[in-house]
């Protein structure tokens, strides 16, 4: 990932709430909805791609921790920070002072073959 594009912050922040209309939480699960690991992995690969102006996608999850459920309506703070390899990140994502989410990713952009 190497252009003339502004760099990002040190660490890339991002809040958000997934509503209880989400269709991530259809089926997942009936009378006690929690939103999905794909999700909050999308969630993180997101603020990444956002904040760098980029389309990229995951190439690789390493040390990924599923520690907290999260439902709908809870206010996430998702966090990221590079690595020392090129398109590294590990991220974190939290709701108040409840740890969710923590892993690493590598993220590669997308060409015109790939999307």
């Amino acid at each position: 990932m190497t252009d003339s594009s502004p760099a990002p912050p040190a660490i890339i922040t991002a809040e958000c709430v997934v509503p209880i209309d989400s269709l991530w939480f259809s089926g997942h699960f009936p009378g006690n909805p929690i939103l999905p690991g794909v999700a909050q992995l999308e969630m993180a690969a997101t603020t990444i791609a956002r904040s760098y102006g980029k389309n990229l996608y995951v190439a690789r999850l390493s040390r990924v921790k599923f520690k907290s459920l999260a439902h709908p309506g809870e206010a996430l703070l998702i966090e990221a920070w590079p690595g020392a390899e090129a398109g590294a990140f590990t991220f974190s994502i939290r709701a108040g002072e409840r740890e969710v989410c923590r892993g690493n990713m590598i993220l590669s952009e997308k060409n015109g073959e790939n999307t």
